[in-house]
């Protein structure tokens, strides 16, 4: 698997277009930490950690609320083939606040509402919505 993010991204869309609420996919730090961020901004109800049969397991629990599910769209931003760095006075507005960015950066993984309070910039590696 060359883009494991996108991997996780894909599984998550596909998992809401099928009207699921929990899902499983290969766990690793990157992912549990993009977990982490989708629900400390309310975009999914819990995640956790499994062990697996070959490799750990990550187990997610996706938010429905009335038949809608809490995240409607998610994209790829920085891939391999093309990184998108951007400056902390360049943080993007996703949806007019709507939604989130998740960038990496020198203080860890965040949402670009914690990169504008820490005033830092970074890689943007997915929006939400």
């Amino acid at each position: 698997m060359t883009d494991p993010i996108a991997d996780l991204l894909a599984r998550i869309r596909n998992a809401i277009m099928a009207r699921k609420t929990r899902i499983e996919l290969p766990s690793s730090r990157l992912k549990e930490d993009i977990c982490g961020v989708l629900r400390a901004e309310g975009f999914i109800a819990d995640y956790r950690s499994l062990p697996g049969p070959v490799s750990p397991l990550l187990q997610v629990d996706l938010k429905w609320q009335q038949e809608r599910c809490a995240i409607e769209g998610l994209r790829r931003v920085s891939r391999p083939g093309l990184r998108r760095y951007v400056g902390r006075t360049e943080l993007p507005r996703v949806r007019n606040g709507q939604g989130i960015a998740i960038l990496t950066t020198s203080k860890g993984l965040m949402s670009d509402r914690g990169a504008r309070k820490q005033a830092v910039g970074g890689e943007v590696i997915c929006e939400v919505w």
